[in-house]
């Protein structure tokens, strides 16, 4: 496994596991992603905060860092942290723990940032994320009523949030 910064080369990639992550949402019947701006993608990718977990030199998943993440976070936002968004999965390698991975790899990102949290959102009360991502390390905060979310993707929209964290 090596993890490593995306690429403009990875974007149709990046789309492609953003696609799966959605017809799967579907199939689940949980809040799904909607179509995700490519700005969004490039200005993360030329930003390095989108982050790809390769094996076999295939990408297995993907997903986002930001340093701030105010309008899901809101006061707590002012607390040294790193916020990981949209891990999107190649079905190809889904079972292989690879949440866990990306907790190890965050967890030494966040000590070499000065971080002292590591944290993350879903949409909605979904009780198979919020067990799965507690089995990973996240500590489960609860529910979130989403306030202003303007500038959020539209999933966000009039959204309740389940948060969680990681303290390093």
């Amino acid at each position: 496994m090596n993890i490593q910064n995306s690429t403009i080369e990875d974007v149709d990639a990046i789309f492609e596991l953003y696609k799966i992550a959605s017809d799967y949402q579907k199939k689940k019947s949980v809040v799904t992603w909607p179509d995700f701006e490519s700005a969004l993608v490039l200005a993360e990718i030329n930003e390095k905060r989108q982050w790809k977990l390769l094996i076999d030199k295939k990408i297995a998943c993907v997903w986002a860092t930001t340093d701030s993440d105010p309008q899901i976070w809101q006061k707590r936002n002012e607390d040294p942290a790193i916020y990981i968004h949209r891990i999107s999965t190649n079905s190809e390698f889904r079972g292989q723990h690879l949440v866990e991975e990306i907790v190890k790899w965050s967890k030494i990102h966040a000590i070499e940032t000065g971080k002292k949290y590591i944290r993350m959102d879903t949409v909605g009360e979904n009780m198979g994320l919020i067990n799965h991502y507690t089995k990973c390390g996240f500590e489960f905060l609860g529910l979130s009523k989403l306030s202003n979310t303007i500038n959020l993707p539209a999933h966000y929209q009039n959204a309740t949030v389940s948060l969680f964290q990681i303290t390093v």
